[in-house]
């Protein structure tokens, strides 16, 4: 391999395609607006209320090694402790490869959604592959492209319930072992709904009359895994939508709740080497059965034909969504969170389906 191969090409170096102006045009610029330089200029455009002029104090420059020695002394001053709180947030690793070329990489991360139905095919190879993994997961027929968190997505889960439901009715009952945030979230989401939340024990025979989904954590925040068929069963009989919030690294050990009967499973991907960062941002996703898919909220990317013939990707069923239903989308939902579900789909391909289990 030569020293100028293409794959040796730094993957975060962006200053040939950068499109800002250079010095010669910001002069041009100041010249043909009236002003010497960028410090007259600033001086005449911000208001003397809100003009700092006392200088940061931040030193010299010192070399890289200095500056590293500097920054380690202050972080040792720093208590570092072990999470033990859980309740859908867990430590993880996220492996180098990933880190450096994708979440570190402003290729990746400075690119925000789309609302063309045509982007970058490798973006969406990989929101493809995390709907794919997904679905494959949860044992469901389709999954979309992320959504904002495990708690807004059991809220998009019982607003989906709620379009769906032909007998309109009003009650919608979580698990007791759901995870408080999810219960907080739903509640609020109910509100303008008119929906009412009741907080039960699916494990033991509750009442389904009037109810239109049941919400069950899989597993639950004490780490009991309900009996999701016999809950499937009753729910099924009652005509209830089962929604299960599943775990997805859970799942690689416990069976899909696709095939113990569940209607709509949502989560969170964030233990596929998403850092917790105090709470977020994390991916969330939503899987449902082919008879739902155009009531899911949020970007879904479908395989299509370029006008060669060739094999191509784009976002799919567009009309859902908010920029072009408007209030008569599924949902409002719109940036969802592509960088984190990109980074979920590359740590499963990066450990596999075997390493995932281990």
């Amino acid at each position: 391999m030569s020293a100028a191969d293409p794959l040796l090409d730094r993957s975060d170096e962006f200053r040939h395609r950068h499109i800002g102006p250079s010095e010669d045009q910001q002069q041009a610029m100041l010249g043909e607006l009236g002003y010497a330089d960028i410090d007259a200029f600033m001086a005449a455009v911000v208001p003397p209320s809100i003009r700092d002029t006392d200088p940061l104090g931040i030193g010299p420059g010192v070399p890289e090694d200095e500056a590293q020695a500097e920054l380690r002394r202050h972080a040792a001053a720093n208590r570092v402790v072990k999470s033990f709180i859980g309740l859908g947030y867990h430590g993880t690793v996220t492996p180098p490869a990933i880190r450096r070329n994708v979440l570190e990489n402003p290729g990746w991360y400075t690119a925000y959604t789309p609302y063309q139905p045509e982007i970058s095919q490798g973006r969406l190879e990989l929101l493809l592959a995390f709907q794919t993994m997904v679905a494959e997961i949860t044992g469901m027929d389709v999954a979309n492209a992320s959504l904002l968190d495990e708690a807004t997505a059991v809220a998009e889960a019982m607003a989906l319930a709620h379009r769906v439901d032909r007998a309109k009715r009003s009650r919608v009952l979580i698990d007791r072992d759901a995870l408080p945030q999810t219960v907080a979230v739903a509640r609020t989401r109910a509100a303008p709904l008119e929906l009412a939340v009741e907080v039960v024990d699916p494990i033991n025979p509750v009442p389904l009359e009037g109810a239109l989904a049941l919400v069950v954590q899989y597993p639950g925040a004490s780490g009991e895994v309900p009996d999701l068929p016999a809950i499937a069963s009753r729910c099924k009989a009652a005509g209830v939508l089962l929604v299960v919030a599943a775990d997805l690294l859970a799942c690689q050990l416990l069976a899909p709740p696709g095939a113990l009967g569940a209607d709509i499973v949502v989560g969170s991907a964030q233990r596929f080497g998403v850092p917790m960062g105090f709470g977020g941002p994390h991916a969330a996703y939503m899987a449902v059965r082919t008879a739902h898919q155009r009531q899911m909220p949020g970007r879904l990317v479908g395989v299509s034909v370029d006008g060669a013939g060739r094999p191509a990707l784009r976002l799919a069923l567009q009309t859902r969504e908010q920029h072009i239903r408007r209030e008569k989308a599924t949902s409002n939902v719109c940036t969802a969170q592509v960088l984190l579900a990109v980074m979920a789909a590359l740590y499963a391909m990066y450990h596999g389906p075997d390493g995932l289990a281990r």
